[in-house]
């Protein structure tokens, strides 16, 4: 469940939604409803006095949740709608449903996913996309992907636009000074920010900062901020060739030394094979952070530095380029802070409002 570990994309989008939507509409009432515990970093208290975080723990005959936890409780309490915001949706419902579909990731690029995980996805995604009323992405592509790979109607899928969060702001030099010392980061890194498994493709970050540090006299820190996942065995071994001390994993990171970091990268890097909308990069311009990028949905290429996701060479090039130029990156981060501020999570959830008043048509 999205909010019951650290939140990543997913969970990020369940709760700032959730609370973008109670704050929009008042006179409604919202909740947020989990099978597990809730995660320390999902705050106690979400805001607005109209929305809910439930955890409803299944009892012994009711740990299936889809199939037979969630149905009971919605029978118990029955809302005028439900919103499955990872692809599921209850199968039996006496409400009209909404689900949103990130990415085909799982579909579309299997061998990058466990395969448990791809059985269940080719499973349930085309089931889910038929049985919700409506379906939701986070952009013109997916949508796109989902009308083609699910056999569905342009007319029920609509894109609603992800946001940064308003906490990712530039930070002064002072305070992101303060963090980096207590992390160990030097004041010259690149950064990366994700899980680290096959599709975030780090593998050609590593490929590119070995080109830097054989081919010139550059030696950039890489700050790696996220947690280890699957199929991760191949990258560490990468990691291994380089010079130890031009590599520094910090783990899963809080939201304000995450923020110290996208402020005060020289460049925040993100190869990442497939993505439904890419909002670490949008969060790290939404703090001025530089950006080089495989192309994503969210990014256009007159805000950052687009590469193939395979070319190791262009990235290197394209990251020398910033690191020997201040003017360059300076530019870069002014464009990424314009581009960001046209996306908002009150915009996401004034669109994302006007997808439930149809399904409840």
């Amino acid at each position: 469940m999205p909010l019951a570990q650290s939140r990543t994309g997913v969970g990020t989008y369940t709760f700032e939604l959730a609370r973008a939507l109670a704050s929009a509409a008042p006179e409604d009432e919202f909740a947020v409803i989990s099978p597990l515990p809730f995660a320390e970093t999902v705050p106690a208290d979400p805001g607005p006095v109209n929305l809910e975080l439930i955890y409803s723990q299944p009892n012994l005959f009711q740990r299936r949740w889809w199939t037979v936890g969630l149905p009971a409780y919605l029978k118990r309490n029955p809302p005028a709608l439900f919103h499955g915001t990872n692809y599921e949706v209850p199968l039996r419902a006496q409400c009209p449903t909404i689900v949103t579909i990130h990415d085909l990731s799982l579909l579309l690029h299997s061998t990058t996913h466990e395969a448990r995980a791809v059985r269940r996805a080719r499973l349930l995604m085309p089931l889910m996309a038929r049985k919700a009323n409506l379906i939701i992405t986070p952009s013109e592509p997916i949508k796109s992907d989902v009308c083609e790979h699910l056999k569905v109607g342009r007319e029920k899928v609509f894109a609603t636009p992800l946001a940064p969060r308003s906490t990712f702001k530039p930070m002064t030099t002072a305070e992101t000074l303060r963090i980096r010392r207590r992390l160990q980061i030097e004041d010259q890194f690149l950064l990366f920010v994700g899980t680290i498994e096959p599709r975030k493709n780090l593998s050609t970050l590593l490929l590119g900062l070995e080109e830097i540090v054989r081919n010139t006299e550059l030696r950039p820190q890489l700050v790696i901020a996220g947690k280890v996942g699957w199929k991760a065995d191949e990258v560490l071994a990468q990691l291994k060739r380089l010079p130890v001390d031009r590599v520094r994993l910090v783990g899963f990171v809080s939201d304000e030394d995450l923020c110290a970091l996208y402020s005060s990268c020289c460049a925040f890097i993100y190869p990442s094979l497939y993505e439904g909308f890419g909002l670490p990069p949008l969060e790290a311009m939404a703090c001025g952070a530089p950006v080089i990028a495989s192309r994503v949905p969210s990014i256009k290429e007159s805000v950052a530095r687009i590469i193939s996701a395979t070319d190791s060479k262009g990235l290197a090039r394209n990251v020398i380029e910033l690191l020997r130029d201040e003017q360059a990156r300076r530019s870069l981060s002014l464009l990424g802070l314009k581009h960001a501020q046209e996306f908002s999570w009150q915009r996401t959830a004034t669109l994302t409002r006007e997808v439930y008043a149809q399904a409840l048509r």
